[in-house]
């Protein structure tokens, strides 16, 4: 099984966040952040495992758009609920779009409904490719590092500190690190909701 995680565990992150950045519930960030912690173990570099991540990202993200920016308004009009959900929040999208695309596809890489949603939503108000690019690049290539080197180095401390401190003193300063990780994520979802 080492093997074989090893052998093709960054394929499978490259699928899963791919698929997930076009739209797919799947649990990308999860993914990236195990194979995070395998490059802790020693399993891969720390370098792969993010360029990995931020390549499955943008093109996942951009496969998004084009669906999105493709099926359009045709899509949207096909079934009567979603025709008159997208009558109110189309327009309003769009005028969003306009003044904070760029903001919202960089900010939607860490936040699960947006990061799944975003680039459907942008293709559907029809930003301009090329603002969304360079955003979702941005956002991607951050995101990936973020993400994947807070897990290394937490995984990397937690089994440095359960080494050092016994697995219970261990597992409360993972704890510890958990709920701050948590609080912070709150606090940003808090800050990005009063700025919207």
């Amino acid at each position: 099984m080492t093997h074989f995680v090893e052998q093709y565990g960054l394929i499978i992150v490259f699928v899963v966040v791919a698929l997930e950045s076009a739209g797919a519930p799947l649990p990308g960030e999860t993914a990236l952040v195990a194979a995070s912690i395998l490059a802790s173990q020693g399993s891969y570099s720390i370098v792969s495992v993010i360029a990995v991540g931020a390549a499955a990202a943008i093109i996942g993200d951009n496969g998004g758009y084009w669906a999105g920016r493709l099926l359009g308004r045709r899509f949207l009009q096909r079934y009567a609920i979603v025709r008159r959900f997208s009558a109110k929040v189309l327009p309003r999208a769009e005028r969003f779009f306009e003044r904070h695309g760029g903001k919202a596809i960089f900010l939607a890489r860490w936040t699960s409904g947006l990061r799944v949603a975003g680039a459907w939503i942008a293709g559907f108000a029809h930003m301009e490719w090329w603002r969304f690019f360079f955003w979702n690049a941005t956002g991607g290539i951050f995101w990936a590092a973020t993400v994947s080197l807070v897990a290394y180095y937490f995984g990397r401390a937690a089994a440095d500190a359960i080494g050092r401190y016994g697995l219970i003193v261990g597992g409360a300063l993972v704890a510890l690190a958990l709920l701050a990780w948590i609080a912070f994520h709150f606090w940003r979802r808090r800050v990005i909701e009063d700025e919207a």
